[in-house]
C-alpha cells in the first residue's frame, strides 16, 4: 500500500496539473478572433465567386471578424487546394471546394491526398450545367444540335474553364453518349470561356446557370438543355437532357460546393464552422438568393460531406475508366 505522504503529494501534483490545464484552456482566445482566409481554387468570376462572397459575408456578420476571399486558380484547382493542405490547421484558412476536388487528383499528380489531407466542414449548394451554343449555330433543340454536330465531325469547338475539370468531363461524356466529335479548348476561368462563346471562338459550352442565365435571357447565347432531374426555376423554358431524349450520360451524384479545412483542425472549430454555415444556408433569404442564381441549397454534416467526397472520388474514377476505354484522354 502506498505511503499516505506519497498519496498526498500525488494528489497535490494532480490538482496542480489540472489547474494548469484549465488556465491554459481559458487563456486560449475564443475562435475566431482575427481575419479568416477563404481560399478558392478558381479564377475570379463564376459560381465559386458568387458563393464565396455570400459565405464570407454571412461568416463576417455572424462573428464580426473579416473574411477575405483568396482566389488561387491553376492546376485544375490544385494550386489553391495545396495551399490549404499546407496551411496551419487552426480554422483561419478554409476553402470553398467543388467537384474538381475529387476529379483533379485523378488526372494529375496532386501533392496532397484529397481525402486524408482535409477536414470536411459543411456543404452549401449544388449546381447543374446547361449546354449553351453560339447564336450562329442553326439549332434550338437538342435534336437539331445533334444533327448539326454530326454533320460537322471535329469542326465544332467547345470550351472549358480549365482542362481536367468537371465541365471537361461532362462534355466528353456528352460527346460519347450523343455520338458526336468536338474539339476541346481550355480557358482560364469560366468568364474567359463564356466570353469565347460570345465572341464565336467556340460553338458550345457546358456552363453553370450562374454565369449563363443573363446571356440566355438576353438572347446572346442559346440554351439547348440542362443536366438534372427537373428544370430550373430561373430557366423554365430550358428542358432537361432526359426530356430531350438523352438519359444517363451524366448520372453521378453531383458534388456540392462546400467548405474544407486542413486535416488536423480541432473538432470544436470544425463543429463551430459547420453549425454557423448550416444555420445560414437553412435561412429562407439565403436559399432564395441561391435559387435565383440557379443553385440548389444543400446542407450536410461534416461526416456526411466526408462520405460525399469519398463517393465522388470513386464515381469519377469509374467514369474516367470508361472514357479511357473509349480512347478519350484528359491528361495534358
Amino acid at each position: 500500500m502506498p505511503h499516505p505522504r506519497r498519496l498526498s503529494i500525488l494528489k497535490i501534483w494532480t490538482f496542480l496539473l489540472l489547474e494548469l490545464f484549465v488556465v491554459s484552456v481559458l487563456a486560449q482566445p475564443a475562435y475566431p478572433n482575427r481575419t479568416i482566409r477563404l481560399l478558392t481554387g478558381y479564377a475570379t468570376g463564376g459560381t465559386t465567386t458568387v458563393i464565396a462572397r455570400m459565405v464570407g459575408q454571412k461568416l463576417t456578420e455572424a462573428w464580426g471578424e473579416q473574411v477575405v476571399i483568396d482566389n488561387r486558380p491553376g492546376g485544375g484547382t490544385m494550386i489553391g487546394t495545396d495551399i490549404l493542405a499546407k496551411s496551419p490547421p487552426d480554422g483561419y484558412s478554409i476553402m470553398l471546394s467543388g467537384s474538381s476536388h475529387v476529379l483533379a487528383p485523378l488526372l494529375l499528380r496532386a501533392p496532397y491526398d484529397p481525402l486524408k489531407d482535409f477536414s470536411p466542414v459543411a456543404t452549401i449548394a449544388t449546381t447543374e450545367l446547361v449546354l449553351v451554343v453560339h447564336p450562329s449555330v442553326p439549332a434550338a433543340t437538342y435534336q437539331e444540335f445533334i444533327a448539326y454536330a454530326r454533320s460537322k465531325p471535329g469542326q465544332l469547338n467547345y470550351a472549358t474553364p480549365a482542362a481536367g475539370g468537371e465541365q471537361h468531363l461532362v462534355t466528353e461524356l456528352f460527346n460519347l453518349a450523343a455520338g458526336i466529335q468536338t474539339q476541346h479548348i481550355a480557358y482560364k476561368g469560366s468568364s474567359q470561356a463564356l466570353m469565347a462563346l460570345l465572341g464565336g471562338e467556340i460553338q458550345m459550352y457546358f456552363a453553370t446557370p450562374v454565369t449563363a442565365t443573363p446571356y440566355i435571357q438576353a438572347g446572346k447565347v442559346k440554351a439547348i438543355a440542362i443536366t438534372g432531374e427537373q428544370r430550373l426555376v430561373t430557366l423554365p423554358a430550358v428542358p432537361t437532357f432526359v426530356e430531350s431524349g438523352l438519359s444517363g450520360f451524366y448520372e453521378q451524384k453531383r458534388m456540392p460546393y462546400g467548405i474544407l479545412a486542413p486535416a488536423g483542425t480541432p473538432q470544436p472549430i470544425i463543429d463551430k464552422l459547420a453549425q454557423v454555415i448550416s444555420n445560414f444556408v437553412a435561412q429562407p433569404d439565403f436559399q432564395a438568393v441561391l435559387v435565383q442564381q440557379g443553385l440548389v441549397p444543400h446542407i450536410t454534416t461534416p461526416k456526411q460531406y466526408a462520405d460525399l467526397l469519398a463517393e465522388g472520388l470513386a464515381s469519377n474514377a469509374a467514369i474516367l475508366t470508361t472514357l479511357r476505354k473509349a480512347n478519350i484522354k484528359f491528361e495534358n
